[in-house]
């Protein structure tokens, strides 16, 4: 059955492969000139790693070669662990508005887009994704199941599903006439008891976690960004019971109040966070249970777009300076801040522009890279299977042709993809051998 999928993977990404190691079978070996871990320490320089099935099973400078092992020779390039996107909404474009898409776009265009988008994520690094709730509800969930059973390629997912707004609120699509509707989509709830029913249907239809829109957001014609649009107590409704099924709550929330009523409800990240004061931080010192995840390369293409309002235009331009306090603030205190684009805002494939833009507002490489690695696995609770090219875990490499630590844009350039073993992009390796 591998055998058949790894053929398939070929033809959709177009690009070469290494057939993946059935259990027991010849494992890989990749070599590169150094590898950069995603733990933060020195790179290893060079680098060896040997995969068996979807695993890291050795990680060495030289390391013997077993008898029969496909080797993988990426000559001086860097290798590093897949990387992970926090807040992603792979189903929709970036041409048009979500506002607008419940009267111009249906659930299968949305599909077929999504597959495409999660193809360019994929191949820009990007092995893991949360996505953040599609305007189409659990158009996610079923993209996630086709790329879980080998139909499309793309990065593992944890979905949404839907996403939880008041009415009037950031999430509410419906900027239509009174006298139309969409009855598939109900997404709308107010008051605690709507919430909490709110919480049970997205799981129940697949969701793996909740976002709810804690304030306004800047690309919406209903409450203003800095605005809390959802009491303490509505917060708190979808937290405990996200808890009841053992599951976490994301909090879009860019308001401080509406950012410390998340902290203190017990939400998993504060997405966006641009208002992030000083008490927010001392909020989140205090513990390592929520975290901020700033999305901020967005703000040049959302005054580039044509199909962003002229309104929506003028409320990125004050946030976008307030956010970038918020940021600094946090670097400053030295939290721990996850990596996230909001894709489509910012293209889709055009991801690891994040990184580069939070280097160029003073955060160190390194610490770039190990928010978009290790940390946002810490994040997810995924610590365990991905973030870091350790043995045992998943085998999710990358690779690009220089030293992102001294020329951080070259993430933006990614020429080797393996996910859980299986290659997926290969523009690096000059020779692939096995040995005898």
């Amino acid at each position: 059955m591998r055998t058949w999928r790894a053929a398939i993977v070929l033809a959709l990404v177009g690009g070469s492969i290494a057939a993946p190691s059935p259990s027991g079978a010849q494992p890989i070996v990749v070599k590169a000139a150094r590898l950069i871990d995603g733990r933060g320490g020195p790179p290893l320089e060079p680098a060896m790693v040997r995969i068996t099935g979807e695993r890291i099973a050795e990680v060495a400078a030289t390391m013997a070669v077993p008898a029969g092992a496909t080797v993988i020779d990426l000559g001086s390039a860097t290798l590093l662990p897949g990387l992970i996107d926090l807040h992603t909404h792979l189903t929709d474009r970036d041409d048009v508005h979500w506002e607008s898409a419940l009267t111009t776009t249906t659930p299968p265009e949305a599909a077929l887009w999504g597959a495409r988008n999660a193809r360019l994520t994929l191949m820009a690094g990007f092995t893991t994704c949360r996505d953040m709730g599609p305007t189409w509800p659990y158009v996610d969930v079923e993209l996630r199941k086709a790329i879980d059973a080998g139909a499309v390629p793309g990065p593992r997912l944890i979905v949404a599903g839907n996403y939880v707004s008041s009415t009037g609120g950031a999430g509410d699509a419906r900027q239509f006439s009174i006298y139309l509707d969409v009855p598939v989509v109900r997404n709308l709830a107010d008051g605690p008891e709507e919430i909490v029913k709110a919480v049970r249907t997205n799981f129940k239809y697949g969701a793996d976690f909740i976002k709810i829109l804690v304030t306004g957001a800047v690309l919406s014609k209903g409450i203003t960004p800095g605005a809390q649009q959802y009491a303490d107590a509505e917060i708190q409704a979808a937290v405990t019971e996200a808890n009841r099924w053992g599951r976490p709550v994301a909090a879009h929330a860019h308001g401080a109040e509406g950012i410390k009523a998340a902290i203190r409800a017990g939400v998993r990240t504060i997405d966006h966070g641009s208002y992030l004061d000083d008490e927010a931080v001392a909020m989140l010192k205090q513990n390592r249970k929520t975290f901020y995840v700033p999305t901020l390369a967005l703000a040049s293409y959302i005054q580039e777009s044509p199909h962003v309002p002229e309104s929506e235009k003028a409320r990125g331009r004050v946030v976008n300076e307030i956010a970038m306090g918020g940021f600094r603030r946090a670097l400053a205190a030295n939290l721990p801040i996850g990596l996230a684009t909001d894709a489509p805002v910012m293209p889709h494939g055009l991801n690891a522009r994040e990184i580069e833009y939070r280097v160029s507002l003073g955060e160190p490489a390194m610490h770039a890279i190990v928010a978009a690695t290790s940390v946002n696995a810490e994040i997810l609770g995924m610590q365990d299977r991905i973030g870091s090219v350790t043995a045992g875990k998943l085998a999710d490499l990358i690779a690009v042709h220089a030293n992102p630590l001294t020329t951080i844009g070259v993430l933006r350039d990614v020429r080797f993809v393996m996910k859980g073993g299986t290659v997926f992009r290969d523009d690096l390796s000059s020779r692939k051998e096995t040995t005898r």
